[in-house]
């Protein structure tokens, strides 16, 4: 599989190294020095294309890979306002578009655990819920993209929470989500029950970006010669 790498941070790095050792071929490799390779001409040659990027350049790197005719799975946070036009492109162009707030395929089963605790304390106002996530120093926005995830699906069920604020709060209907930035801290995500008898805590810590760069990976490999929207949950089939 040809692959683009719409993006070469530390992300874009890892994915590299990944798909290489699978076998696949990066033939773009594209950071802010070389944007020009984001035409049609060069983008056209890929199988798929993967966008880490940010939340102010994503949007139109997605469509012009839609202009190329590529699939492209995407990892950027941050822009969450765009992606239902995006996806209505997608649509009428019948091209591919995967995006996720995480690709780790650990963190995609805690989502699946954290819906199924967030359906069952529903009916159990006495608990309390909060939210912290801890990143490395170089993580642009705050919450993370996976606490956002979190926390949608947490309030979907929890709906004595209406809303959420990136700080402390005291206020019943409010989710309280604390953002730290430690180095080399990859990715934690905690979400805290908390009552006057108990507490139930569930955490997903990463180690590494590998899982994350591996995640997106599969997801190329999976994206390649389909048409439509897609998420982790198609990739790992959860139905």
């Amino acid at each position: 599989m040809k692959i683009a790498l719409i993006g070469y941070g530390k992300m874009g790095q890892a994915i590299d190294a990944i798909a290489t050792a699978k076998g696949h071929e990066v033939i773009l490799r594209i950071d802010l020095n070389s944007k020009h390779l984001l035409e049609k001409e060069h983008l056209g040659q890929a199988d798929v294309a993967i966008e880490f990027t940010t939340p102010e350049t994503a949007y139109h790197n997605v469509l012009k890979c839609f202009d190329a005719n590529v699939p492209v799975v995407c990892g950027t946070t941050g822009w969450l306002d765009k992606l239902p036009e995006i996806k209505a492109i997608c649509l009428e162009k019948k091209q591919a578009f995967l995006h996720a707030t995480n690709f780790s395929i650990g963190v995609n089963i805690f989502f699946e655990v954290n819906k199924k605790l967030a359906e069952l304390m529903a009916g159990q106002p006495q608990y309390g819920v909060s939210m912290e996530e801890i990143h490395h120093t170089h993580k642009k926005d705050a919450p993370s993209g996976t606490a956002l995830t979190l926390a949608e699906q947490l309030m979907a069920s929890v709906t004595r929470k209406t809303s959420w604020v990136n700080e402390e709060s005291n206020q019943p209907e409010i989710l309280p989500i604390i953002s730290k930035r430690i180095d080399p801290a990859p990715g934690t995500h905690t979400i805290n029950y908390t009552s006057p008898i108990d507490d139930i805590t569930i955490t997903h810590t990463a180690h590494s970006r590998e899982g994350f760069a591996a995640g997106a990976v599969v997801a190329a490999e999976w994206i390649k010669g389909k048409t439509g929207v897609f998420t982790m949950r198609d990739v790992l089939n959860l139905g």
